[in-house]
């Protein structure tokens, strides 16, 4: 407990502000120098800048059109990631927009990317393997919309929540289907070769979704875009070390190790690939070989070692979306839901599906509307 009046004044070395005057009581005139000098270096200090914000690099497509801002695009894309010819689609919006956003990280840079809907072809016109800024491997993490790529040898659709390992040195087709945000984390090539050594050898980088470590450098990039405008160099360095190293962590696992390893690694791409494009009536052995540029022979053989074939996978996909949709109430007529899912004859839709199920495809719709009242 303070107890009060028992000191007015202060000893000889010590001011204190005088309790009815509000006067300085009893400091020597040095000791009032020295306090001037403390407080004139208080207020320079105070008055000073504080250490700088490194605000991010930002661009914005502009122009009187949207060929103007296509254009526009085609430059911010190669001075930010890497150089594309840029179109329009027929889902690309009379007023096209697209912006980026980029963050250093020590040798890396956190590139935020939005979009309206356009067509990307990255081919060895526009490719200069030469330039040191396309020496890259891109981390990237979907935030919201559908972008289709093919990539090399793969074919991907990305939807929210996808992870890909992109590389620089690939000739690549894109396509934004749906306006589009993602967030990429880009790495020097040398970088990660340098701890990975292993993805050098490979032709195409392998898949990540599903990855600990992958999600884990998600959240990474998350918080640098958070915290990067207040990083010191030296901090910025310690980060892109981190996320070197998350990098390895995901990626080290999926580098196949065998033959069979690779096999099945390029059997669940095809899956993937088959289930995103379901709604494509000519999708089958045909398409997805060409797709992966491999012959339709040998796209047959890599199923050899499993319990399944090519046609069988896309007729049993497309079935299981079927069901799926014969459940919803919203799920449309059954001829609807066959045409949604490639299915070309509705007859024959109902044969295999009930050879698959054990039911008709009306009499699943029948349950699910009677179950909810409307049958």
């Amino acid at each position: 407990m303070v107890s009060r009046g028992k000191r007015r004044g202060g000893s000889a070395g010590s001011g204190t502000i005088g309790r009815r005057t509000g006067q300085f009581v009893g400091p020597s005139r040095e000791r009032s120098r020295e306090r001037t000098a403390v407080l004139a270096h208080t207020l320079a200090t105070a008055a000073a800048p504080s250490p700088a914000v490194r605000e991010p690099e930002r661009w914005r497509a502009a122009g009187a059109d949207t060929v103007r801002r296509l254009d526009s695009w085609s430059d911010i894309l190669a001075a930010t990631h890497l150089a594309f010819e840029v179109q329009a689609t027929h889902r690309t919006p009379g007023e096209f927009r697209g912006a980026v956003t980029r963050r250093p990280i020590g040798d890396l840079m956190l590139v935020d990317c939005a979009a309206s809907p356009f067509l990307g072809h990255r081919g060895r016109a526009v490719m200069s393997p030469e330039t040191r800024q396309e020496d890259i491997l891109g981390f990237q993490f979907v935030c919201r919309g559908i972008e289709t790529v093919r990539e090399g040898s793969r074919s991907l659709s990305l939807t929210a929540g996808d992870v890909v390992l992109w590389d620089g040195h690939q000739p690549t087709d894109v396509e934004i289907v749906e306006a589009f945000h993602k967030r990429t984390l880009i790495f020097p090539r040398t970088r990660v070769l340098s701890v990975c050594p292993r993805l050098a050898e490979l032709r195409a980088l392998p898949p990540l979704n599903g990855s600990g470590p992958a999600r884990l450098l998600v959240r990474y990039m998350n918080a640098l875009a958070l915290e990067q405008p207040r990083l010191e160099a030296a901090a910025g360095v310690a980060a892109a070390n981190a996320a070197l190293e998350l990098l390895r962590a995901a990626v080290e696992p999926a580098v196949p190790t065998s033959r069979a390893a690779t096999r099945e690694a390029m059997r669940a791409e095809i899956r993937r690939y088959v289930r995103t494009h379901l709604q494509d009536p000519a999708v089958g052995p045909a398409s997805i070989a060409r797709a992966y540029a491999m012959s339709v022979r040998a796209l047959h053989a890599l199923f050899e070692d499993v319990d399944e074939s090519v046609a069988g996978l896309v007729r049993a996909e497309r079935l299981n979306r079927c069901q799926e949709d014969l459940q919803r109430v919203n799920g449309g007529s059954v001829t609807d839901i066959a045409f949604r899912w490639g299915f070309c004859d509705a007859a024959h839709f109902s044969r295999v599906f009930k050879r698959a199920f054990g039911v008709t495809p009306s009499e699943v719709r029948h349950q699910a509307l009677a179950a909810n009242g409307d049958g």
